[in-house]
């Protein structure tokens, strides 16, 4: 059997016994119901019944003999502070209930005479109060007791998230070109200097940012971004100063800007070169003054924000074509850190291919044992204009299509697949550069690679293969032996 939760319990304190037995009726089916005709024997009951599971609500009549019900709950208010205390009055007792009831600590009086439904709801309510109490005293406990708990886990998760956005979480070999860069942050990151990122897009350089800002000393307060390239110059000006209310159409309620938001942190504004003279100068005032004025607030506003900015531009060659400022420019390039692209780093494909895999899996919610050794020999061939956003495009896209236990090669885009001819000239010379022999010996070179790109894009099914070059399944085997393409 179910164990039926106990009834809360009520106490009910008035000197006539007809009134004693129409509140009974009245409660008995919602509460355990004790009755007393005077204040002594009420505190009897209180008591006797405290001293187990206790009397929730008190209610009690204004006019008793001997004592007033104001002056009983004011005992009891003292003795057992929990206790829900409701009185009971004729209308011209009002008055001495108003002037006791902040003394008494009354939760409500009901006026003579009473209505069943009126007071079985006040009554209820009443349980609830003093079950909230309740709970709120053991969570307050818990809590206390917890805290040093908490506090330990909430350090040890801050840390976690601290070495995954910090240097520790920037994926590189011990041969990287990442390497000198992450070391001038480690350097450079304490001090409250403005730093330029320069690189091609998709690099990585939020990351950077981020790894700066983790390992400076506002760390714990917050690391704001914008795209600056993606807005005009109004929505932009608003979005990093913000704005009063009426400032403009469509301003319908104040807005609190971006610096604002990173007072005491960090703020990085990428794509800053492709922002308007214009807009430039307002920014300088900011980086100047550590100031800046909301739109339509007549009144500056003050903050302290490191800045770290970003650009995929030559802004040198910005500022001597005149399309960027040269004050703004040496203000935001205290420190510059030219962050290299994908290409310039094969030797960090492979671990970053590992760790976007593993965001991938999570991001999509499908896991793979990993990579075959041709997709990663495909990967690593690959030039990757669009850097690690491109390959991580690519991943994603292997992992949505993939139907086996491995990514393989076949899965990849033809691009990559047939790198690193036809991706960039110069890397398809350089590619013609390293074959060797005569021009029969390079073209069969040629003819080996193309025979292989094939097969791999169907799978190694030999048919499919043959007919997608041309050729019978005869003539494809003899240049697989000829090529020492055929898989043991």
């Amino acid at each position: 059997m179910k164990n039926v939760p106990a009834l809360p319990a009520v106490l009910v304190v008035d000197d006539e016994v007809r009134s004693q037995e129409a509140l009974r009726r009245t409660l008995e089916e919602d509460f355990s119901v004790f009755t007393a005709s005077g204040a002594d024997e009420a505190l009897t009951i209180m008591e006797r019944e405290q001293a187990g599971r206790g009397v929730q609500v008190v209610l009690c009549d204004q006019r008793m003999p001997g004592t007033s019900g104001v002056a009983f709950l004011t005992e009891v208010r003292q003795r057992w502070p929990d206790v829900v205390r409701i009185v009971l009055s004729g209308y011209t007792e009002a008055g001495d209930i108003i002037a006791g009831i902040n003394e008494a600590g009354i939760y409500q009086y009901l006026l003579k005479p009473w209505q069943p439904e009126q007071l079985l709801l006040t009554l209820k309510s009443a349980a609830n109060v003093w079950r909230l109490q309740q709970d709120n005293q053991r969570l307050s406990l818990e809590l206390r007791a917890a805290e040093p708990v908490l506090a330990s886990k909430v350090e040890m998760k801050y840390e976690r998230v601290k070495r995954e956005l910090g240097l520790d979480g920037l994926t590189r070999s011990a041969g990287s070109p990442m390497n000198p860069v992450c070391d001038m942050v480690q350097r450079i990151a304490p001090y409250d200097l403005s730093v330029l990122l320069m690189g091609e897009s998709g690099t990585g350089k939020e990351m950077l940012a981020r790894a700066i800002h983790y390992q400076s000393r506002r760390d714990r307060q917050a690391f704001v971004v914008e795209n600056c390239g993606a807005l005009p110059d109004q929505l932009l000006e608003a979005e990093l100063f913000g704005y009063k209310r009426g400032a403009f159409t469509g301003a319908y309620e104040d807005r609190i800007g971006l610096f604002q938001q990173a007072d005491g942190g960090t703020i990085f504004l990428d794509e800053i070169g492709e922002t308007s003279p214009a807009f430039q100068v307002k920014l300088l005032r900011v980086l100047q003054e550590g100031e800046f004025r909301p739109l339509g607030s007549p009144r500056p506003v003050s903050v302290n924000v490191r800045v770290i900015a970003a650009t995929n531009r030559d802004l040198e060659a910005e500022v001597r074509e005149g399309r960027f400022r040269e004050d703004l420019y040496y203000r935001l390039a205290t420190v510059t850190l030219h962050v290299p692209p994908l290409r310039e780093r094969p030797m960090d494909i492979p671990l970053l291919a590992q760790r976007l895999l593993e965001a991938s899996q999570k991001a999509l919610g499908k896991t793979v044992q990993g990579f075959t050794t041709e997709t990663l020999a495909c990967i690593a061939a690959y030039r990757w204009p669009g850097n690690v956003r491109e390959l991580q495009n690519e991943i994603l896209r292997m992992l949505a299509l993939c139907e086996g236990k491995q990514l393989g090669a076949e899965l990849l885009s033809p691009r990559v697949l047939r790198a690193p001819v036809g991706v960039h000239e110069d890397a398809e010379l350089s590619f013609l550069a390293d074959l060797s022999g005569g021009l029969k010996e390079r073209m069969e070179q040629l003819e080996a690679k193309v025979v292989k790109e094939a097969l791999i894009r169907h799978r190694w099914n030999k048919s499919k293969a043959a007919a997608d070059l041309g050729l019978s399944r005869v003539g494809l085997r003899n240049k697989l032996v000829r090529y020492g393409l055929e898989k043991g």
